[in-house]
């Protein structure tokens, strides 16, 4: 019977044929770079040699895995220098930037060679930078900008992205854009980093006002600047200016990036086109496992449950390997489509077929799967059994759930272990009251809304936009601000009227004021986001034209049912993203099947 073993360095040859230094570029594993080095222990070259201290550090930052024990060998080696040199920081400091472990050791360290006296170049602070935006250390970070300044190397190529990068990955982009303008001819480098700073930010539109202005300076944007670029189109919902950048990107030559297409087939999908994401997807020349799981995600997010695991299945055929995005995407087409079993399915195949360990996205889907099957108390146990904290997320989706099926008692019971994670969502308490109201315990409705007020806890407004002529217009929810809103009540109140005579009713159950009339609750319901915005398109569109609304929360019951009368009195196709899910509302009926 043959048998294999793991066979370490050889390191007995003569002399002249191979010495510890040459066998340094083979290493592969912290035990050979062990063994290599324990042989340079016993020959004294390291002693007599303090560079090859460097090289060796060198070669162990660069092992992968780049885990904690190899960093904490790196830093030993480190530890050990009788003479440390700037180029030995910046070695062991580049390992720390690549790995989110311990990152900040690396400050402490800087300290320490600042005290010996040596002085930090160009390479150096990059690095630094990078170990302070991993651990999302800003006021260390800030500390190592105002020494970069004192050096004067604020303006440095290689210094300056890293900066913006650190202030707009700790939350604070007005600093990181400080740093951006002070600086007199940016290349399209800092261009990237300051639009991937506001896109990663929420400020889509600042990161496109960025992007002209790369263009008018005659810069070549690079396909980081276009991923950044479709990721702000995604954000806004602008799928006109979507298919402008789509257009830009085969003009020239982008469409080559499997990311860039990968990037094309989520914004499209997010922005309520299917059919393009689909076509994007299908001409392209190479599909990686991202590409083939943002087509699975975006099957799910529209409700096409079915096509969504045909993706899966073609994916199979094609022998490419599925990872946690994949499955969660089929989890959560099977939780949109009311596919029960097949989720169930999914879940257990992760780790008995696939190896992968689920994350809380996969508990949460799960939990919101059987929760929508009306399977609460199902769904109450399996939180309590997970084998990680559960998240309020979780415990939300739960709630949320109570709401819809009525479930008051054990909504109750929910909402205590949300509030022991967290008190300051004021949607938990609207729930709640509004659960309460349904049932007609006034006494706890009167409860939670004092409760909610006493723990300055605050309610999101709901916020709906729409594009029109490439310009992206937000509406809130009973808006007077818009220059366009008594036209807009105006077209809301004829547009009702119209739909009460086709049989629509409006949903003042979900208005919860025991002492408000009637004609009061319909008129709060009347200018919703939603309507809002639909109304705008309807005034400001061709007729005809399909109308996409993108909403910051989830539609409403009195809202999703108005949309589907709308889209049969109109003849018009109108697409809402929501919080959750994609809605198709054509004919009077949604793509949803009222499942949602």
């Amino acid at each position: 019977m043959a048998t294999t073993s793991t066979t370490p360095l050889n390191l007995k040859k003569e002399a002249h044929e191979v010495t510890p230094i040459h066998l340094l570029h083979k290493c592969n594993s912290i035990r050979e770079l062990k063994q290599i080095q324990g042989c340079m222990i016993k020959t004294s070259v390291l002693q007599h040699d303090p560079n090859l201290l460097t090289k060796l550090t060198a070669v162990c930052t660069a092992l992968k895995p780049l885990d904690h024990v190899v960093m904490r060998h790196a830093r030993l080696l480190f530890d050990q220098a009788p003479q440390p040199n700037i180029f030995l920081f910046n070695t062991v400091a580049r390992g720390y930037s690549r790995t989110g472990h311990d990152s900040l050791q690396v400050v402490e360290l800087f300290s320490r060679i600042l005290l010996l006296g040596i002085l930090p170049n160009d390479y150096t602070f990059p690095s630094l930078l990078k170990a302070c935006t991993n651990s999302r250390a800003l006021e260390e970070g800030k500390q190592v900008h105002s020494f970069v300044i004192k050096l004067g190397l604020h303006h440095n190529t290689y210094i300056a992205p890293t900066l913006i990068n650190m202030y707009a990955d700790c939350g604070d982009c007005l600093a990181a854009r400080q740093v951006f303008d002070r600086i007199e001819d940016p290349c399209v480098v800092i261009y990237n980093s300051m639009i991937t700073g506001y896109a990663r930010n929420s400020q889509p539109n600042m990161a496109l006002v960025l992007f002209r202005g790369l263009q008018k300076k005659n810069l070549k944007p690079t396909h980081v600047t276009l991923l950044s670029v479709l990721a702000s189109c995604t954000l806004l919902g602008a799928l006109n200016l979507g298919k402008w950048v789509h257009d830009y990107i085969k003009k020239n030559g982008f469409d080559r990036y499997v990311k860039v297409n990968t990037a094309l087939i989520d914004m499209y999908a997010k922005c309520g086109s299917l059919e393009d994401a689909i076509t994007v997807f299908e001409n392209m020349r190479c599909k990686d496992t991202q590409a083939w799981s943002t087509m699975i995600v975006a099957c799910a997010i529209h409700g096409q449950g079915p096509k969504a695991i045909s993706v899966f299945n073609e994916m199979n055929a094609a022998e490419i390997q599925p990872d946690a995005v994949t499955l969660l995407g089929l989890l959560y087409a099977c939780n949109h489509s009311g596919m029960v079993d097949e989720g169930l399915a999914y879940f257990h195949y992760m780790t008995d077929k696939y190896g992968i360990p689920p994350t809380i996205k996969h508990y949460g889907c799960m939990v919101d799967l059987l929760s929508r099957a009306g399977r609460l108390n199902e769904a109450y146990e399996f939180i309590k059994d997970l084998p990680i904290r559960p998240t309020p997320i979780l415990w939300r989706t739960l709630l949320s759930a109570c709401y819809n099926h009525g479930n008051v008692e054990l909504g109750k019971l929910v909402s205590e272990r949300i509030f022991e994670l967290d008190e300051s969502h004021g949607g938990d308490y609207v729930i709640l009251s509004n659960m309460c109201a349904r049932a007609g315990e006034w006494k706890d409705v009167n409860y939670f809304r004092k409760l909610m007020k006493d723990r300055g806890a605050v309610k999101v407004p709901g916020c709906s936009s729409v594009e029109v002529d490439n310009v992206v217009h937000e509406f809130f929810s009973g808006d007077g601000t818009h220059p366009s809103y008594r036209a807009l009540h105006r077209v809301v109140d004829e547009l009702v009227e119209k739909l009460k005579l086709v049989g629509y009713v409006p949903d003042t159950s979900v208005v919860f004021h025991a002492d408000m009339a009637e004609e009061d609750k319909e008129i709060s319901l009347r200018y919703h986001s939603e309507k809002l915005a639909i109304a705008f398109a309807l005034i400001n569109s061709p007729p005809g034209s399909t109308i996409r609304v993108v909403k910051n929360l989830r539609i409403c019951g009195d809202c999703h049912s108005a949309a589907k009368y709308m889209s049969m009195v109109l003849n018009t196709h109108i697409i809402l993203r929501d919080v959750q899910r994609f809605h198709h509302f054509k004919d009077g009926v949604c793509s949803c099947g009222d499942y949602w």
